[in-house]
């Protein structure tokens, strides 16, 4: 158990490991580490950059993103009361503190994550602060430290927040290409979203001691395997073991870790001479091919039943479309590192005479076909088979295409201990950079993190009765409703389906199914599938991979809060 710091006022505080009684300013004088048994308590944003920048240093930045509210998301309560609620209890205006300051002499920019505010959740806010605090690194030429602390994306603000994934990813790979340091403090806790992307694709990442990090928390992995978990499953000295880690500092020492980290970075000449455009602006509106998303962006129906539908198990899965739509399939197995995820398959395929690459997410229609493809759900071998078959297309030049149809990434014990968040976040990375056409299609479940390691493209479809969303409609009844039952209302508040995200510009295109959905005619739902990945990969063969890539990072850009919120504000 993890103690939280001791609030002002206080003269004694029980550690949460020992459950000793300590004097308040003992404590404090420890950093607020239990000095009887180690255990360190969760510290605030504020208190942490006391604790970790030079006296006097920090500047916050001065901008400051507009408040969004992008899906007028409601629960039991409507999503700004929760907002207006946490920044009143926190004194913060969201959920990280960004800003420059030096540690040890040596000059950074930093983002500081706050668990106390709704859990430290990935929203488009929390996105466009980050992402601001990367670019003004580049700007600068200086180093980024990022302190995470988050139970993930924020679900209020449904596939938005998802996006948020992709968005401070590719600040990150910005800032990589420019020979910047990016170091990253895990501390406890960092779960789901932040840690399947910037929380471990930086080129150092620390863990605090006690910290816990993975892609999906102890509770679901309990429910969802029905096993025991290891002792010290998913704990700073676990990700050390697994290799997830560079190493474990004891908060005293983490101050200290840093600067000489900084130092050898400034000492090993990586400094980098500002670009001149560092901040990258909105893309322009695309044209959509005629005939596709007019037929079906309007009203489609209850979301709920949309949900069924996506997980109808006669859906035309990956394989069935790799018959029907694209010819010559070839399949090439293994993420070459000692695993073959059948979850996810791949191969060398051609469209319309066109040599392609395509990758997909594979169920299955019977159960004993579900259970063996683990329902769909990618192994970390299953994302580094993908990001293999990725990087092989644009060695030779191919396009790539992907089909997405998860409920999510692989959530069970074996995938955390083998790297399952820094998988995702590899993927999320190397397909921000990814020099050869992407064409992403939601055929059926586009479920969380799972579904973005394969969905960061220059074109993004979906099926006009598939779903794409941060979390299951069932997940989210049961963190925010009193119940489970309450699914069907999520589903809705969640804008989960294809009119939806096409409206908020997460969707370039709906491809129509045939009625009543695609398993009732697989044959017409692979030839409207194969004629609207045509219509939107053929323009994008003859861009130069330099503009393909900029304009993929301008798509994600655009999902920031003061894009949204501007865009809101002219409603």
């Amino acid at each position: 158990m993890t103690a939280t710091a001791p609030r002002e006022g206080q003269l004694w505080s029980r550690c949460g490991g020992c459950a000793t009684l300590l004097y308040r300013k003992r404590l404090r004088r420890n950093l607020d580490v239990c000095p009887e048994c180690g255990t360190h308590a969760r510290l605030d944003a504020p208190e942490r950059l006391l604790q970790l920048v030079d006296a006097g240093s920090f500047a916050a930045l001065a901008d400051r993103p507009a408040e969004v509210d992008p899906i007028g998301f409601v629960d039991l309560l409507p999503y700004p009361h929760r907002l207006s609620a946490a920044r009143a209890g926190t004194g913060l205006a969201e959920a990280v503190v960004c800003g420059t300051a030096t540690v040890g002499g040596h000059p950074c920019a930093l983002a500081v994550m706050d668990f106390r505010f709704l859990g430290g959740s990935l929203g488009c806010a929390v996105g466009e602060l980050i992402t601001r605090a990367a670019e003004r690194a580049l700007e600068d030429g200086i180093a980024l430290v990022l302190v995470t602390a988050s139970g993930g994306a924020r679900m209020q603000e449904g596939a938005l927040s998802l996006m948020q994934m992709a968005t401070v990813s590719q600040a990150i790979a910005a800032l990589r290409e420019a020979g910047l340091l990016t170091v990253s403090v895990l501390t406890d806790p960092t779960y789901g979203g932040v840690a399947a992307s910037f929380a471990t694709n930086t080129d150092v990442v620390l863990a605090e001691k006690g910290a816990r990090m993975g892609f999906a928390g102890p509770r679901v992995i309990r429910q969802v395997t029905g096993r025991a978990l290891p002792e010290g499953f998913q704990t700073a000295d676990f990700l050390l073991r697994h290799g997830q880690v560079d190493m474990v500092v004891p908060r005293h020492a983490l101050r200290g870790r840093l600067a000489a980290l900084l130092a050898a970075a400034r000492a090993g000449g990586r400094r980098a001479a500002r670009p001149g455009v560092p901040r990258q602006e909105p893309s322009p509106v695309v044209a959509r091919p005629a005939g596709g998303a007019a037929a079906v962006t309007g009203p489609g129906g209850d979301a709920w039943e949309t949900v069924r539908l996506a997980r109808h198990p006669g859906r035309p899965t990956t394989l069935d479309y790799l018959e029907t739509a694209f010819d010559g399939f070839v399949e090439l197995h293994g993420d070459r590192l000692g695993a073959d995820c059948p979850a996810v398959v791949g191969g060398l395929a051609r469209l319309d005479g066109r040599p392609v690459m395509v990758i997909g997410h594979q169920k299955g229609h019977t159960t004993a076909e579900l259970v063996s493809r683990n329902f769909g759900m990618a192994s970390p071998a299953g994302h580094r088979k993908a990001l293999r078959l990725m990087r092989l297309a644009a060695r030779l030049g191919l396009p790539v295409v992907t089909l997405v149809d998860t409920p999510g990434a692989d959530p069970g014990v074996s995938a955390e201990e083998q790297g399952q968040a820094a998988a995702i976040a590899e993927n999320i990375l190397a397909l921000t950079v990814l020099p050869t056409p992407v064409v992403a299609v939601i055929t059926g479940e586009g479920g969380s993190g799972g579904a973005l390691a394969l969905a960061v493209a220059d074109r993004v479809l979906m099926l006009q009765h598939a779903v794409y969303s941060v979390i299951s409609p069932e997940g989210c009844a049961a963190i925010l409703w009193p119940d489970r039952g309450a699914a069907p209302e999520a589903a809705r508040a969640l804008r989960l389906t294809a009119p939806d995200l096409c409206r908020l510009g997460v969707v370039d295109d709906v491809v129509p199914e045939p009625a009543p959905a695609a398993h009732q005619d697989p044959e017409a739902a692979a030839r409207a599938l194969r004629a609207a990945v045509l219509a939107h990969l053929l323009p994008l063969l003859d861009v130069p991979a330099a503009t393909l890539v900029r304009r993929r990072r301008q798509r994600f850009r655009r999902f920031g809060a003061a894009r949204l919120g501007a865009r809101a504000g002219a409603r």
